[in-house]
């Protein structure tokens, strides 16, 4: 596996907040805002300008869509109601799913499973006259998976949303680690539908987000979207408003060449992709503590 440098890590975590953006050696168009509640209201006003958009033009739109960040599903519900606009045109593609250590899927009312979270949450508060159908919700499962690969690769997909996670996985395309099976930036970047064990640092993550650092509880396996599919649309925007365990991540994302450690690097590649992140987010210890020696 190919390693960040340390010192160049340091050197990306001493830039301030405030030079991010425009930053003469960033790789990657990259936005700030203000808070959560500003950047949910940015993810529902863009997903909901390429569907208008699509509409005027009398074609349907297919969109690669997250389970989170939470933040923008109640603004999305609101303009959609408000305007009347139909999500009737809409293919949804669901980028991943977690489960048990037998790869099945949890149980309906465990807080990783996504489409659980989906379906009241982005779903359930449309007009039912606006609402997608349901043939065209795909959901990603084992059983599944041949059908929404088909699904996907039948048409251009006009928009993938997604966050990242703390070793910069989009979807769950995280670094891999297993010590007898590494792979390539190549093999990364075509990577397709899978199965998967869940890392341990993906696992501890979410135990110290989720569940008071309790592992017990965090799904072990999960399918997810390759990197192939979610950089197959038109363009690519991810968003975080979560903090610190994000904030390594996207400082390599936007400073690094692309490397296997971090799938995030690999938006670099893509002709109109956005990262974006709350303060909270983009800010970083390393550069307000410059008394600090790390190196």
């Amino acid at each position: 596996m190919s390693q960040i440098c340390k010192r160049d890590l340091y050197g990306w975590c001493r830039v301030s907040t405030g030079e991010l953006e425009k930053h003469p050696k960033r790789k990657v168009p990259f936005r700030l805002v203000r808070d959560s509640e500003t950047m949910g209201q940015l993810m529902a006003e863009e997903l909901i300008a390429v569907i208008e958009a699509n509409h005027r033009a009398q074609a349907p739109t297919r969109a690669i869509i997250p389970c989170g960040p939470k933040c923008w599903y109640e603004p999305f519900t609101k303009l959609v109601n408000a305007r009347g606009v139909s999500l009737r045109h809409l293919s949804v593609f669901h980028m991943d799913e977690c489960l048990d250590w037998q790869a099945r899927p949890l149980a309906a009312g465990h807080p990783y499973n996504f489409r659980s979270f989906m379906e009241q949450h982005f779903y359930a508060g449309i007009r039912p006259e606006l609402a997608v159908p349901e043939e065209q919700r795909f959901w990603l499962l084992p059983s599944t998976a041949e059908t929404v690969k088909a699904a996907i690769d039948a048409a251009p997909i006009d928009i993938t949303i997604g966050g990242w996670g703390q070793d910069g996985h989009v979807a769950y395309n995280q670094a891999r680690r297993h010590p007898y099976s590494t792979i390539s930036l190549e093999e990364l970047a075509g990577s397709t539908i899978r199965v998967q064990e869940n890392n341990v640092d993906t696992i501890l993550a979410l135990a110290q987000r989720s569940f008071g650092g309790a592992y017990q509880f965090v799904p072990p396996m999960s399918i997810t979207l390759g990197m192939r599919e979610c950089l197959s649309a038109r363009r690519v925007r991810v968003y975080s408003d979560t903090g610190s365990w994000k904030q390594t991540a996207l400082r390599i994302a936007l400073f690094s060449e692309p490397n296997v450690e971090y799938p995030m690097t690999l938006l670099q590649t893509h002709a109109d992709a956005m990262i974006t992140a709350t303060e909270e987010t983009a800010r970083h210890p390393i550069s307000e503590n410059p008394d600090w020696t790390l190196i």
